[in-house]
């Protein structure tokens, strides 16, 4: 019965120590995994007005057009209808000019995800 009390102590020592090491790699695979996505819409958005000689109205119109195969999925709110879309600055109300993250909160270096 001691054996096993120690092994558990041992163990739970253990995890104290793995456990905060763990999650702290997800938050930076989140925060990787959200840039890299943004880098790819922004480009993809550029191509797209290239292309056509006008801003997508919605994210799905890239999808429709076959710039992308899906809405990239937000890995902070896990959900892909939280992007936040600015519209052109040229006046026009519709288009995606730009896209940000509608993640509340900020990342490890203290930037808000809707500045990203």
């Amino acid at each position: 019965m001691i054996e096993l009390l120690v092994v558990l102590a041992i163990m739970a020592t253990l995890m104290s120590i793995v456990a905060p090491r763990y999650f702290d790699s997800v938050d930076r695979a989140r925060e990787t995994a959200l840039k890299a996505d943004l880098r790819l819409l922004r480009e993809v958005i550029d191509k797209f007005k290239a292309d056509t000689g006008h801003y997508p109205s919605l994210l799905n119109d890239l999808v429709a057009a076959r710039y992308i195969q899906a809405v990239p999925i937000d890995p902070i709110t896990e959900r892909a209808d939280t992007w936040l879309v600015t519209p052109p600055p040229s006046g026009a109300t519709d288009g995606v000019y730009d896209i940000h993250s509608g993640a509340q909160g900020a990342g490890r270096d203290g930037t808000p995800f809707k500045q990203w």
